[in-house]
């Protein structure tokens, strides 16, 4: 987490100090919100592959996560115009609830 923070240039204790992120109400150190999008990103990246590039994409945070519990990372097609794929991608805690919810649109190549 320490080394998320220096390359995001995100120090906020919460993210890599235990009695800090208490003392604020916290159940303990959260990971970044800019690390769960690069994960939901990551995934539509991975998917596509060669096979186009990516167009938008869009998260919210509606939940918290943290280090060591599962962060599960989700999508499915919503819509196909052409070569035109929409997707809906989410993060979730181990107990299924969306901590993390967005949106990509991927242009395929012919």
């Amino acid at each position: 987490m320490v080394q998320y923070a220096g390359a995001q240039g995100d120090f906020y204790e919460i993210h890599y100090d235990q009695e800090f992120a208490r003392s604020v109400a916290l159940p303990g150190v959260i990971l970044h919100g800019l690390l769960k999008a690069a994960f939901l990103g990551q995934l539509v990246t991975d998917w596509l592959g060669d096979r186009g590039s990516l167009k938008s994409f869009e998260v919210s945070y509606r939940g918290i996560d943290q280090p060591g519990r599962p962060y599960r990372c989700r999508g499915k097609i919503t819509k196909i115009d052409g070569d035109e794929v929409e997707l809906d991608v989410w993060g979730e805690d181990p107990d299924g609830t969306k901590t993390t919810v967005g949106s990509a649109t991927v242009l395929m190549a012919h």
